[in-house]
């Protein structure tokens, strides 16, 4: 193993956000290493780079014992189930990837004097009193909730890592992600900006929870990967939001995806999901002012581009429409 090569460890590095991750990193020169259990993963993602030297794949369940041979620089821990579908259907499996894949990572990045950064997320707010949402903001979470097992596996991974870091002096970062879309997203996975893409390209109505004024910020996903590099790299130790601040409600957006695709707005109305945020915008200060990063793609580029891989990956499965 070549020491002038940096490694870094990606967990998740098959899904949506862990597969640009590993393109990044090689990008930048590093030898990267992808851990996935291939629950929501997808081989498919990250399948360019096998043939690559310094290119591993690691298929385990970070919720047990890991071990990674050699040194490492730096530890990114995205494996979890992102999506409503996935993460109600397994909510002990989310919560032990959350509690103890989180726990043994930081052990692995002690032991390996590594520096680590988390994915958290939006949804540690909840559904918030506060708009747009600070670093600051506790959040307004019900932790016996269906989203619970998600919400509380993310304020528990944040909160551990801070003990790591402060007890054990662990080099840690915390990117707060908020929605983000792009390549590579899988049209079934419950989310509202697939769902949508998914229906109007099968001429079906878009399925709108509530009455639609719930907003929503999007991102694309070449912006966020750009602000989590820069929050690694950076020296600052406490949650950083990573998002577009762009504000859109849903029915708003569903109209921008019909007319993206050319298809009419047909819309079928359907009860608002339990403890479904009413509100959610990034305050970004933080990542300006820290970071020197800002969203570069607009929500009408990026959908285009997103609109293109979807057309090559759609089916005729109906899938459900959520608001996450």
């Amino acid at each position: 193993m070549a020491k002038d090569r940096k490694r870094v460890l990606i967990t998740g590095g098959a899904g949506f956000l862990g597969s640009h991750l590993c393109d990044r990193f090689i990008k930048e020169g590093y030898h990267v290493i992808a851990m996935d259990n291939l629950i929501t993963g997808d081989l498919k993602n990250i399948e360019h780079l096998f043939k690559l030297k310094h290119f591993e794949f690691y298929h385990h369940d970070v919720s047990k014992f890991v071990h990674v041979p050699g040194h490492l620089d730096y530890i990114l821990h995205f494996a979890s189930p992102a999506s409503p579908i996935d993460y109600l259907k397994i909510p002990i499996q989310t919560l032990k990837v959350g509690s103890l894949g989180t726990h043994n990572l930081l052990g692995l990045a002690k032991n390996k004097r590594a520096r680590m950064l988390i994915a958290s997320t939006s949804e540690v707010y909840g559904d918030p009193e506060v708009h747009p949402q600070v670093e600051e903001y506790w959040g307004h979470v019900n932790p016996v909730g269906p989203r619970g097992c998600y919400d509380e596996a993310k304020r528990f991974q944040e909160a551990i890592t801070m003990a790591y870091h402060m007890h054990h002096g662990l080099e840690t970062r915390i990117v707060r992600i908020f929605n983000t879309y792009g390549p590579r997203m899988r049209l079934n996975d419950g989310r509202v900006l697939p769902a949508f893409m998914g229906q109007a390209l099968r001429g079906e109505e878009l399925s709108l929870f509530g009455d639609g004024s719930q907003t929503r910020s999007f991102c694309y996903v070449d912006d966020l990967i750009e602000g989590i590099y820069r929050l690694l790299l950076s020296d600052y130790a406490l949650p950083v939001n990573i998002g577009n601040p762009s504000e859109v409600t849903i029915k708003e957006f569903a109209e921008e995806i019909c007319k993206l695709t050319g298809v009419e707005l047909k819309l079928g109305y359907q009860p608002l999901p339990e403890n479904d945020p009413q509100k959610r915008r990034p305050d970004i200060s933080k990542a300006k002012e820290i970071l020197g990063w800002e969203p570069q793609v607009s929500r009408e580029e990026g959908l285009k581009r997103t609109l293109e891989y979807f057309k090559e990956h759609v089916d005729t499965a109906p899938v459900e429409a959520r608001t996450f």
